[in-house]
């Protein structure tokens, strides 16, 4: 390997603040998760009262979609999604280098009956996993027990991008980068792995349609019906929730989608996010607020962030 992706560059000063953070991040996996919960509750209490452009965002975002809500219960859910956010990044080693009994002990199934109905009958099956704080669990943790496929966009830090390749590889699992072509990927389905994907993304040059989310038009991704065509697969919507004082992790699937996918783009992408809608509704302090899900506007309307 040669360039900013060689073992010997990584080694540069320039990499060492990067190597730091990792090196902190290793530190704190291997605290007991309920005291990284106790200081993640404290420390993201106190950021969330910290004017930025996270916040910005998730004020905007919690406007748009819980309009029947009073201004103080949303300042309440967004005070909530910080904590739980901030949970989630002091833990996110456990999901970097925990072990595999660790993993097992720490995460508990909801609804993984039907996961494991479509396996059994021959299906393939594509995970529908949005943007919840702790999405990384699920996926490493179905990881050890079958070969499965997971799509990425690669971080601008390079150290962190080869930590995390490596981490979310080290069960088998197959990593393939957001812009690849689909062809490995149905080819890796057909196969019998499967695909945990996240389908709330802004979709930049990708192919979308506008469909609602919480009745608000959002640039909605037209893959997932797409691949689950060529694929042949069934569409699973799956979430990790953060459990209330450390207790672990609990990975929540919900039946198939009814008729997906169908002739119609727009219908799929309506599906989808009604799907994604209600996960959220069930536990919207542990959704990713911060991400600017609406940035894409039809018309090219004015950002509801600037």
């Amino acid at each position: 390997m040669t360039g900013v992706d060689s073992p010997q560059s990584l080694t540069h000063p320039r990499y060492w603040p990067s190597w730091a953070g990792v090196g902190l991040l290793r530190a704190l996996s291997i605290l007991p998760l309920p005291l990284l919960w106790v200081l993640g509750a404290a420390l993201g209490e106190a950021i969330s009262f910290f004017p930025s452009r996270a916040r910005h965002t998730a004020d905007v975002n919690l406007a748009l979609c819980f309009p029947e809500r009073s201004e103080a219960e949303r300042r309440r859910l967004r005070r909530a999604m910080f904590r739980t956010l901030t949970q989630a990044i002091l833990s996110i080693g456990i999901s970097l280098w925990s072990s595999r009994s660790r993993l097992q002990r720490l995460v508990r199934f909801r609804g993984r009956e039907y996961l494991d109905s479509v396996l059994a009958t021959g299906q393939n099956a594509i995970l529908l996993a949005p943007h919840f704080v702790v999405l990384e669990i699920a996926g490493l943790r179905l990881s050890q027990e079958r070969p499965m496929v997971s799509m990425y966009k690669s971080p601008r830090n390079t150290v962190l991008d080869r930590v995390m390749r490596h981490s979310r590889s080290r069960f088998g699992g197959v990593m393939i980068e957001r812009s690849s072509e689909l062809l490995p990927l149905i080819r890796l389905l057909r196969e019998g792995r499967p695909f945990y994907y996240l389908p709330d993304q802004e979709p930049g040059s990708a192919s979308f349609v506008f469909a609602p989310f919480f009745g608000v038009p959002a640039a909605t991704l037209t893959a997932p019906s797409r691949i689950a065509r060529l694929a042949h697969a069934m569409v699973i919507p799956c979430y990790t929730r953060l459990l209330p004082f450390g207790r672990g992790y609990e990975v929540i699937m919900k039946p198939p989608l009814a008729e997906f996918p169908s002739a119609d783009p727009v219908a799929d992408a309506t599906r989808l996010n009604s799907a994604i809608e209600e996960a959220v509704r069930e536990m919207p302090e542990q959704y990713l607020w911060t991400y600017k899900r609406f940035k894409t506007r039809p018309g090219n309307a004015p950002s509801y962030y600037d």
